[in-house]
């Protein structure tokens, strides 16, 4: 679904959100439903299921990339797997750009047993853990400091997925940003098995940016993240245009930011998921290119060889 996030969903108390809740709690009974009437499968493969509680932008692809390397590193023949959306060819270009095999398909299971057929020893699972479809041998959850839960409150009266207390069914949780103990407290409330460890973006490309002033642009789930990265890395932004996540872009959008930045002597800049949403236009558009760093790496990746 593409859609603006809404700013009442970071907002505690609010009567929008108060308006919304009883079709909220409409929502959680037909998932209970599902979930109580879904079949799960097993496969003859360990899966490493990547996924969130807060709708979009926690930094599920990203980290499964950067997984997917260190896996690959220790000799496992990874793949990762994302159910198909039309609209996400930005995330299956961005995958594929950093040389890691994707299998899509529209059931997750489906591709879960190419993997097996093409003799992968692990499947990552970009986005999955609201599948009870499928059986994963360990899940990890995203969330980023910056919204943690937001308001705390379900679809559609906040931006949660499903209740909090669902990090239970998780061994591993990454946050991205800084350590933050009263978050940690709320985890482990839920269960003290979990394991919390943090993760940074650090530009790689941020010193020929420098001495530009920038008219900057994005369409992922936290658009925000990104203004705030340029200005703590001292960029001049002079304008800033946010769109929704996923948001497929015409040339012709692109081309008018293009012509006010002639007007104005300023560059475009957007994220490195929404440039390969856009490249094909064949237009010279800046992109920040960040690195995933996890703190305690080495700590984090044998916890997760435990479990294969």
């Amino acid at each position: 679904m593409i859609m603006a996030k809404p700013k009442f969903w970071d907002r505690k108390y609010n009567l929008i959100s108060l308006m919304l809740l009883p079709i909220s709690i409409l929502l959680q009974i037909l998932i209970f439903i599902k979930k109580f009437n879904t079949k799960e499968i097993s496969h003859k493969i360990p899966i490493i299921c990547i996924g969130n509680i807060y709708v979009g932008g926690t930094g599920k692809t990203p980290l499964s990339i950067k997984l997917a390397k260190e896996l690959i590193k220790k000799k496992k023949k990874t793949a990762i797997v994302k159910k198909y959306y039309d609209s996400h060819v930005d995330e299956h270009r961005l995958i594929k750009k950093n040389s890691v095999d994707l299998l899509l398909d529209k059931k997750r299971n489906t591709a879960i047993t190419v993997a097996v057929k093409r003799k992968y020893d692990v499947v990552i699972l970009d986005d999955g853990f609201q599948d009870y479809s499928v059986k994963k041998n360990l899940n990890i959850l995203c969330f980023n400091d910056k919204q943690l839960i937001g308001n705390g409150m379900l679809l559609p009266s906040g931006p949660l997925r499903e209740n909090f207390n669902s990090i239970k069914n998780a061994q591993i949780i990454l946050i991205n940003g800084t350590k933050n103990i009263e978050f940690e407290k709320k985890i482990y409330s839920s269960s003290n098995k979990i394991k919390v460890f943090y993760s940074k973006y650090s530009p790689i490309n941020i010193n020929k940016l420098k001495k530009k002033k920038l008219f900057a642009f994005a369409g992922i789930g936290n658009p925000e993240n990104f203004f705030q990265l340029l200005k703590k890395n001292n960029l001049n932004i002079k304008k800033m245009l946010h769109f929704p996540d996923h948001y497929i872009f015409k040339r012709e959008e692109i081309k008018k930011m293009i012509d006010e930045c002639k007007k104005n002597n300023l560059e475009l800049i957007t994220t490195e998921k929404d440039y390969y949403r856009i490249k094909n236009f064949g237009f010279k558009i800046n992109c920040l290119k960040v690195k995933l760093e996890i703190l305690k790496k080495e700590k984090f990746l044998s916890q997760i060889l435990d479990y294969l």
